[in-house]
C-alpha cells in the first residue's frame, strides 16, 4: 500500500490541472434552510475529492454579496431568482462577482395555503380572493388583518410591499427559521387551522401537503423596478415572485485562482427531485446534512466524477 500510495502522489503530483489550483481554502457560504446547507455541502465534498481545500463560512444570504465582491468569500451555491436574482444582477455589474451558471434546480417561492383553505375561501387561487377571505386567516395577533407566515427577514422577497402594493388586508409575520417555519405548516395543517404561507420548491412540503401557490399578477422586471407598471400605478411589487434557475455565483478571482474548482462549479447540476428527496431525509427523517450527502454521493459516483473530470 505504501507503494500505491506514493505512486498515487507522483501521479498527482504529476498531473497540470491539479497543480493549477491554490491550496488555500475555498470559502462557501452557508445559510439558514436544509436545501442550501446540503447543496452546499456536496459541492465541497466535491471540491475536496478534486483536490481542494475548503472551508465554510456562515453568511447572511444578501449580505454575503459584500463578501463575495471583497473575496473575503469565495462561493455561494443558491441565489434564487425568485429572491436573489437583483442582488446577483448588481453584484456581477460591479465586476467583482461571476456568475457560475445554474445548478439545475428550478425555484419558486410564493404565498401557499392548504387545500382545505378553498372550502373558506372559494375564490382561491387568485389573489383578489384574499382580502374576501382577509378574516379567514386572521389570528388574534394581526386580527382583523389575516396573517401571512413569512420566511426569516433574512430571505427578502418583498412581501410588506407586495401587500402594501397590492391593498392586501394582511400583515407579514416572520418566522424565526426555515425549521420553524414548516413545523408551523405541519401544526396547522394536522389540526386544519388556516394557514398561507411562503413555501418553495424544490422542497418536501408541496409534495407531502396538498395546496396550491396564491396566483398573482405575472411578473415582469418593470413590475419590481417601475411603479407605473402594474395594477398600482404608484408602487413597484404589485405582482408576483418571479420563477426560474438557482444559481451559483463567486467572487471574480475564483476562476484565476482555482480554475480546475471553477470548472467543477461550473458542472454542478442537480434536479429538483433529488433536492427535493434529500432535504425531506434532512427535515423529516432526523439524517444529518453529512448522512444524506453521503449517500447520495455513493448512489451517483459517475455523476459527481463528471462535474470534475470535464
Amino acid at each position: 500500500m505504501k507503494h500505491l500510495s506514493v505512486l498515487t502522489a507522483a501521479c498527482l503530483a504529476a498531473t497540470p490541472a491539479l497543480a493549477q489550483d491554490s491550496s488555500e481554502p475555498i470559502k462557501l457560504t452557508l445559510h439558514d434552510w436544509s436545501g442550501q446547507l446540503i447543496t452546499t455541502t456536496l459541492m465541497g465534498e466535491v471540491l475536496e475529492e478534486a483536490g481542494n481545500n475548503v472551508e465554510y463560512v456562515q453568511a447572511d444570504y444578501i449580505a454575503q454579496f459584500a463578501g463575495l465582491k471583497t473575496g473575503d468569500l469565495h462561493l455561494a451555491m443558491e441565489i434564487w431568482e425568485t429572491t436573489g436574482r437583483e442582488a446577483l444582477d448588481e453584484a456581477v455589474g460591479s465586476g467583482n462577482v461571476v456568475n457560475m451558471g445554474e445548478t439545475g434546480m428550478l425555484a419558486i417561492e410564493e404565498w401557499w395555503y392548504p387545500a382545505y383553505m378553498e372550502e373558506r375561501c372559494p375564490g382561491l387561487p387568485d389573489w383578489q380572493a384574499l382580502n374576501d377571505c382577509a378574516q379567514e386567516f386572521a389570528t388574534a395577533e394581526t386580527a382583523p388583518m389575516g396573517r401571512y407566515l413569512g420566511g426569516p427577514v433574512t430571505w427578502g422577497g418583498f412581501d410588506e410591499e407586495r401587500i402594501e402594493a397590492l391593498e392586501l388586508d394582511f400583515e407579514v409575520v416572520h418566522a424565526g427559521t426555515d425549521a420553524a417555519l414548516f413545523a408551523e405548516l405541519e401544526s396547522a395543517y394536522q389540526r386544519e387551522d388556516p394557514i398561507v404561507l411562503w413555501v418553495y420548491a424544490p422542497h418536501w412540503a408541496p409534495a407531502k401537503y396538498q395546496g396550491s401557490f396564491i396566483e398573482f399578477p405575472p411578473y415582469s422586471l418593470e413590475c419590481y423596478n417601475d411603479p407605473s407598471v402594474g395594477l398600482n400605478p404608484n408602487a413597484a411589487h404589485d405582482c408576483g415572485k418571479p420563477t426560474g434557475p438557482i444559481w451559483k455565483a463567486a467572487w471574480a478571482g475564483l476562476p484565476e485562482k482555482w480554475p480546475n474548482a471553477a470548472n467543477t462549479i461550473e458542472n454542478f447540476r442537480i434536479s429538483n427531485e433529488d433536492m427535493g428527496a434529500m432535504v425531506a431525509d434532512v427535515d423529516l427523517n432526523g439524517k444529518s446534512v453529512e448522512e444524506v450527502v453521503a449517500a447520495w454521493m455513493a448512489d451517483n459516483e459517475a455523476t459527481w466524477k463528471g462535474w470534475i473530470a470535464q
